[in-house]
């Protein structure tokens, strides 16, 4: 009957090669056209899977699904930014702080 089954694509997998090439253009962009850059690896959850922050020298941050911490260290690598892992160095001050900003301007 398939009345529990996920739907395809749903819940916490590695992305697919698609969705990865995508993430991977994202993050590239974001890294070359911002400064200070840094990737902060999230601990993996049944939520969303393993996840990466990149966080510019403003507090401007992205997040994205990857398949796992090895593939965001090698574009951290590749790209030439320093990578942490987010729960051993927890988040940048200045990203909180730009969040709130952002948040203080729709109101």
């Amino acid at each position: 009957m398939g009345l529990f089954r996920r739907k395809r694509g749903a819940g916490a997998g590695a992305p697919d090669r698609k969705e990865a090439t995508a993430v991977t253009a994202h993050l590239t962009e974001f890294a070359k056209s911002r400064k200070g850059v840094e990737a902060y690896i999230e601990p993996v959850t049944t939520l969303s899977g393993s996840t990466v922050v990149f966080v510019a020298d403003t507090g401007e941050w992205t997040r994205r699904r990857i398949a796992d911490e090895q593939v965001a260290r090698s574009l951290a690598r590749k790209l030439g930014i320093p990578a942490y892992e987010a729960a051993l160095v927890g988040y940048p001050k200045r990203m909180r702080e730009w969040t709130r900003r952002q948040s203080g301007q729709g109101a």
